[in-house]
């Protein structure tokens, strides 16, 4: 019985041990949310920023072909700035109130930039990587001068 006790009291070595496997066990999933964030933050901040320059860009030009012109390289721009893939991410602007081209005087240009974010280390087999994305949408708006386009 004396044996079993001395035996049951002794721990010298099992700190090192239950450290490494707690530590395991904590750190692992930590990492890969921190990383997973860092993600999502990323293309939050690139649809944000592509949402709301692009507006931006089309209420100062001149006229619809440059706004479109320069919303389409002001799009590109953010694309490649952020690391997106750019065929994930879907753009859709449209004009309030709706009339024959967009932009028009007068009217707010709403430009919606939205995209998906796949998971680190999610594999592409059978299609995990797209079911394990986490969608994100960004919406900004503009108003056009009255007298856009006139001169």
């Amino acid at each position: 019985m004396r044996r079993w006790s001395l035996w049951a009291r002794d721990d010298e070595g099992s700190a090192a041990l239950e450290f490494i496997v707690v530590g395991v066990i904590l750190l692992v999933p930590l990492v890969y949310l921190v990383l997973t964030l860092g993600a999502v933050q990323e293309q939050t901040l690139g649809a944000e920023a592509a949402a709301r320059h692009t507006a931006r860009a089309m209420g100062q030009a001149p006229d619809a072909e440059t706004a479109a012109a320069r919303g389409d390289a002001v799009i590109a721009a953010v694309i490649e700035e952020y690391g997106m893939d750019p065929e994930a991410v879907q753009v859709s602007i449209t004009c309030t109130p709706a009339s024959a081209t967009c932009p028009a005087p007068g009217a707010t240009v709403i430009v919606t930039v939205s995209s998906r974010v796949s998971l680190p280390f999610v594999p592409p087999i059978l299609g995990l990587d797209s079911v394990a994305a986490i969608p994100v949408e960004a919406v900004a708006a503009q108003k056009i001068s009255r007298v856009w386009g006139t001169g």
